[in-house]
């Protein structure tokens, strides 16, 4: 069978070397265990039982995923975010344009941000014999926890971003992607200098530069959007010195997502990125990791809760707000798990939105 596939690998790779490069498109699909375009030389690699395999784990794991979340996620938005910006914030997200996309699917403009580092989707047909395989199953480990959580565990994304064959976030940005059914038209890097002034290909952006990538895509409806993904240090000393928070300002008002953020916004450590969102958002959804009650001004701000706040997890017992208690004792239910308590009947979810 290894020497089926690995014949096939180099007999595939010959062929593409009289044909065009492997779009961005095509490697996502590749990657998200869907067909790639048939005129693709990723195409014929479809055959190998390895991807075969891969495909049908994937297929499996993200039609639990529409049935249990998304599905659901998308509903309540329809129900409940009444006029949405064109941009919307996603800050400490790691490459999680699902929840994003799921959240606010008008949007036109994606800022995601984390430390996670941007990566690289290498050339899969100049991989090595068997490195398919190997490529596969990082991103399938890679893809483990926000498949059984809807969430990210930080200090095992550092091991699995970090190590094998398709490193980083842009692998899983481009499965999900694909996975949302999007069609992507273009991808690049993008550095941001000091004063937030935006760089590309090889433009030199100076030293201490923030770096990231920017995807250009479609869903169905044709709109041309736009994904950046910025590997960025949030804290206070990190945003002071980059440029990060300033282009983000040319893009606001927006709507703002915060979800399994490490209680971060609750400590003195990040209070720059927490008025940002404050004086920047129209809309901001979070779990009880994100903004703390008690930064809210309740003249500027109407809130809107669902689900139970059941208190922080074991790991941060000293994140417990009475005040959030207080406002959940009226919730509205909820009918999807999100944040560290994933159970639906733990979960809890507030939408605060800005009073005109």
């Amino acid at each position: 069978m290894l020497a089926v596939a690995a014949a096939m690998w180099l007999a595939v790779a010959g062929a593409a070397c009289a044909t065009d490069a492997v779009t961005a498109d095509d490697t996502a699909r590749f990657l998200a265990g869907m067909p790639p375009s048939a005129s693709s030389p990723l195409s014929a690699l479809t055959r190998d039982p390895v991807w075969q395999r891969h495909a049908r784990f994937v297929d499996t794991a993200f039609a639990h995923l529409e049935a249990r979340q998304f599905s659901r996620v998308r509903t309540w938005a329809a129900n409940n975010l009444a006029a949405p910006r064109p941009t919307m914030f996603y800050m400490f997200s790691g490459p999680d344009f699902l929840y994003a996309n799921a959240f606010y699917s008008k949007a036109t403009t994606y800022v995601l941000s984390a430390l996670e580092p941007v990566g690289s989707v290498p050339d899969l047909m100049r991989l090595p014999s068997g490195g398919i395989g190997t490529g596969l199953y990082d991103v399938e480990r890679s893809l483990d926890s926000i498949l059984s959580f809807s969430f990210f565990v930080t200090q095992q994304m550092k091991s699995d971003l970090s190590a094998g064959m398709l490193n980083g976030s842009l692998p899983l940005l481009y499965v999900f992607l694909a996975r949302s059914g999007k069609t992507i038209r273009d991808v690049g890097l993008i550095a941001l200098d000091s004063k937030g002034e935006a760089y590309f290909a090889k433009e030199n952006a100076g030293r201490n530069a923030t770096r990231g990538v920017r995807i250009l895509f479609a869903g169905s409806d044709g709109v041309e959007r736009t994904l950046y993904y910025f590997s960025t240090d949030l804290s206070n000393g990190g945003v002071r010195s980059s440029g990060f928070l300033k282009f983000c300002k040319t893009l606001a008002p927006g709507n703002s997502l915060i979800k399994s953020a490490s209680y971060l916004l609750h400590t003195g450590d990040f209070t720059t990125v927490r008025e940002f969102l404050l004086a920047n958002s129209a809309t901001i959804i979070q779990d009880d990791s994100g903004i703390p009650l008690d930064d809210y001004d309740p003249k500027k701000w109407r809130f809107f809760p669902f689900g139970r706040y059941a208190g922080p997890i074991a790991k941060f017992p000293e994140r417990y707000q009475p005040r959030y208690a207080e406002l959940f004792r009226d919730s509205q239910p909820m009918d999807f798990g999100i944040g560290y308590r994933w159970r639906p009947n733990e979960s809890n979810l507030l939408l605060s939105v800005r009073v005109p």
